[in-house]
Parts: C-alpha cells; sequence; structure tokens
C-alpha cells in the first residue's frame, strides 16, 4: 500500500508533508517521495492509531460481559474512533466474573478484526473503599498476588491497580511489577505512602485526580508524589468533565511531554444515548453525556480518544504532546512502543487519517489493512 501527499506525524512526532509505502502489516518507507502510484491524501493528516489503556466498554458492550460478541464490538467501536490498540478493562467483582471475560479475552487476542488487545487492565479489586467510586465495595478485598497470578495466566495483565495503604499492597506490588505495570489506583494514601509505594514496585497513576485525596496545603496527596518522581507515569480522563481543563493543563506541565497519558475510561454508555446502564453490577445513571451511580459519585467515561485529543488542544496542550498522549506515551507504559505508538519504518502500520483541524475521523489502516466499520 502506498500513500501519498499527506501531513504525517512521524516518530519525532513533528509534522511533515510525506509519502507512506506499507508491506503488509507493517510501515517500511516514509519519504517526501516515493516512487509508484497510491492514494492521493492531500490535504489529509495521517497520526498514529491511538492506543486506550483504560477501557471497559462501549456501544452497550462492557469487557466483564465475558462475551465475544463484547469484545468484538469493543474492539471494533474503538477502531472507528481511530483507536489501534486497547486494554480492555475489569472491574471489582467476585473473581470468576473477570476469570471468565479473562479466558476469552486470551483466546480473542491476535485474532481481533478492530483495535488490537493489548493485554487486560485489572483495575479492581485491591482497592480502598473510601475511594471505591463506581467499583462495588462487596466485593472488595485486599491484594493477593495469588488472585492475580490466577487471572494472568488466563490473559496476560498489562497493568494492575492497588491501593498501596492496604495491608500487604508493597508486597504485591513489587512481585505483580515483575509481571506488569502496577498502579496507584482508588486510593486514600497520602502523599508519604504514594512516595514510598514509588520505591516498591508503584510507576503509574490510575485516573489521576479522580478516586484520589484533594491536593491541599498541607496534604499534597497522591497527585504530587507522582508529579515530583522523575519516572511515575500518569493517566488522566482528558474529556475536559473528569479533570478541568485548566487542570489537565498544569498537570502536563508538571509531569513532561512524556509522562503525560489520556485515558477514556469509557464504559458500556459510550456512544449510546442517555438513560441507564449498569457497570460493575451497578446502575449507572447517563444524564447529558455524563455518568453517575445514585449517590452522584462519576462513574466512568462516555467518550473516546480522538475526543479527547480535541480536549487537550483546546487546554492550550500543543499538537505534538496531545497526540504523544494518546499513542506513544500509553504504548510506552504498557511495553508497546517498539510495535506501536508511533509511524515509524517497521512498526505495525496502524494509522489514523484525519484533517488539518483533527475534526473527524476521516479513516483507519489496522495492521495495513483498511477498517470498514
Amino acid at each position: 500500500m502506498l500513500l501519498k501527499n499527506a501531513t504525517i506525524m512521524c516518530d519525532d512526532f513533528v509534522p511533515r508533508r510525506m509519502d507512506l509505502r506499507t508491506d503488509g502489516a507493517r510501515v517500511t518507507e516514509l519519504a517526501e517521495h516515493i516512487d509508484g502510484d497510491g492514494a492521493d491524501l492531500s490535504g489529509l493528516w495521517i497520526l498514529p492509531g491511538m492506543v486506550d489503556i483504560h477501557v471497559h466498554g462501549i456501544c452497550g458492550a462492557d469487557f466483564c460481559d465475558g462475551t465475544h460478541a463484547a469484545l468484538k464490538t469493543i474492539s471494533r467501536a474503538l477502531a472507528s474512533h481511530g483507536v489501534t490498540a486497547f486494554c480492555p478493562t475489569s472491574m471489582t467483582l467476585p473473581e470468576e466474573v473477570p476469570a471468565k471475560a479473562f479466558a476469552l479475552c486470551g483466546h480473542y487476542m491476535g485474532k481481533e478484526d478492530g483495535a488490537a488487545v493489548l493485554g487486560v487492565r485489572m483495575e479492581g479489586p485491591f482497592l480502598s473503599a473510601k475511594k471505591k467510586g463506581a467499583q462495588d465495595a462487596a466485593y472488595l478485598r485486599l491484594p493477593s498476588f495469588e488472585e492475580f497470578s490466577r487471572l494472568n495466566a488466563l490473559c496476560p495483565i498489562s497493568i494492575v491497580d492497588c491501593a498501596p495503604e492496604l495491608p500487604g499492597a508493597f508486597d504485591f506490588a513489587r512481585k505483580a511489577a515483575q509481571q506488569c505495570k502496577v498502579s496507584i489506583g482508588h486510593s486514600a494514601a497520602d502523599y508519604e505512602t504514594a512516595a514510598a509505594a514509588l520505591e516498591n514496585g508503584f510507576s503509574h497513576a490510575t485516573h489521576m485526580f479522580n478516586a484520589m485525596e484533594p491536593v491541599s496545603a498541607r496534604s499534597p496527596g497522591v497527585p504530587t508524589a507522582i508529579c515530583g518522581s522523575k519516572t511515575a507515569t500518569a493517566e488522566l480522563i482528558c474529556d475536559g468533565f473528569h479533570v478541568h481543563p485548566a487542570l489537565l493543563r498544569q498537570a502536563h506541565r508538571l509531569l513532561g511531554r512524556d509522562r503525560f497519558i489520556a485515558i477514556s475510561d469509557a464504559m458500556r454508555a459510550a456512544d449510546m444515548p442517555d438513560g441507564e446502564y449498569t457497570l460493575g453490577g451497578q446502575t449507572v445513571t447517563v444524564a447529558q453525556g455524563k455518568a453517575h451511580l445514585a449517590d452522584g459519585s462519576i462513574a466512568g467515561g462516555t467518550g473516546n480518544l480522538f475526543g479527547e485529543l480535541q480536549v487537550l488542544l483546546r487546554a492550550g496542550i500543543s499538537l505534538e504532546d496531545a497526540v504523544r498522549a494518546c499513542t506513544i506515551n500509553p504504548s510506552r507504559a504498557v511495553g508497546a512502543e517498539a510495535e506501536i505508538g508511533s509511524v515509524a519504518a517497521g512498526k505495525r502500520a496502524d494509522l489514523l487519517i484525519t484533517d488539518e483541524k483533527l475534526s473527524r475521523v476521516h479513516g483507519v489502516y489496522l495492521r495495513g489493512q483498511k477498517f470498514v466499520a
């Protein structure tokens, strides 16, 4: 396949007018001019396919439904929004429920006809009851490396969330970090505990500023520990609702261009009308696109990364850094940056076609093949 006359953001994330050639699933050549007949993309841009490392569902489907139909719906719906790889994300439920979903996902990986599965995101159950958010408190439990190992054997886990203040959390994180990234999530930890956690296996923050103690003058909290680290990464729901755009801008300044990651945290109500839905076995009401539990707790997202890219740009974050937040940074967080996350020779041809204003998705290529919704 040859794509000509496009503005391409290559692995340095500087847009340039170039041609791009693929050979099967991979990019083989990028140059100002490549001989041959190809599709003329004059006026269009090629971005790396987006990577969502925290997504529960979309279009009425949820990963924990534990069905092939749900996984396929999520994979294809994400692809339609320019997301070419993702981590299906579990909730706090009895172990047998995610176990069924993990086992099915292990068989599904490599057979997707939409966005590719990078491994499972295990958001529960090792979380704080005080900061449970939309997680069901009835099924919260203490960190268990044995439970983690059982699920990891069914499908590779890319990220596991844990509240570091829980008994045994540091020992769990040191062991689990040998298998995947361990994230501070749904936590009431103070700054000191969070800083110590970053020395004991933890290296990431789950939807920073949400489901954690707020930053104050004498209680700097998890966000300050993460931002003060030289290596820890943080994901933020960049829909303009979960985190105010001004705070997105400040977090980006503190984290820098390489440690700031956009996620959707989308649940089954994404791409669906307002109404009642379920998440982790609990009823969620969506009104004006915002999801809440009956007690008023925010219950996941209803957007997608392409929309969040636009929010980041409106917040004043540069195009290059906003694209990084949706592509190479999440890829690096789960160790997939050698394969995906940027447009470069040798990498997978996962491509998002858009326009100069990033107004809509004009086309998507998955592993070198044009995606047809």
